[in-house]
């Protein structure tokens, strides 16, 4: 069954977790291109994305606007708390969300809902929590790789991509 919502976390998922720093103090973060196509996918399957990340980004809402992601939650101590509210809101249990995350912050969400996956760069004890770990490292489009896992799992990857990018 497909989830009716599909939550993230940004840093070490999106990035490498790296903090990048210019010399003004301005915080930097690299995101993959590649991930952009995962959100493609949910929105042309009508599932709605949430951002849920413990740190304050205006780099982040950058990101979540130019994708037209309108759930963005930044500056995050308690997720489960949000992904709860969120639930609440779009009338749904978390046992219909699927999430990705990747680090101790993490794991009350991990456990709450009901598919779970991580990059292969977690640390091990995040790795058993999930239903799955990823191949991608974070920051190498582990996201998309996240979509297209449930997609594929749900037989509807194929159609999509035939449908709206004419591959065969």
């Amino acid at each position: 069954m497909l989830p009716k919502l599909i939550a993230t976390d940004i840093d070490g998922v999106w990035t490498d977790g790296g903090m990048y720093y210019s010399d003004s103090g301005e915080e930097l973060k690299r995101f993959n291109t590649y991930d952009s196509a995962g959100v493609a996918f949910c929105q042309l399957l009508n599932i709605p994305v949430a951002i849920i990340t413990g740190e304050p980004s205006k780099a982040v809402i950058r990101r979540a606007e130019k994708l037209k992601i309108g759930l963005c939650h930044t500056g995050i101590a308690d997720k489960l708390s949000v992904l709860h509210g969120i639930c609440s809101k779009m009338h749904i249990r978390p046992e219909e969300v699927a999430y990705i995350g990747d680090d101790i912050n993490d794991i009350g969400v991990i456990k709450a809902v009901g598919y779970s996956a991580c990059p292969s760069s977690a640390p091990e004890y995040i790795k058993k929590l999930v239903t799955k770990v990823l191949y991608k490292k974070g920051g190498e489009g582990v996201f998309r790789e996240f979509v297209e896992d449930i997609l594929s799992a749900n037989g509807v990857l194929e159609g999509l991509l035939r449908k709206h990018y004419l591959i065969t």
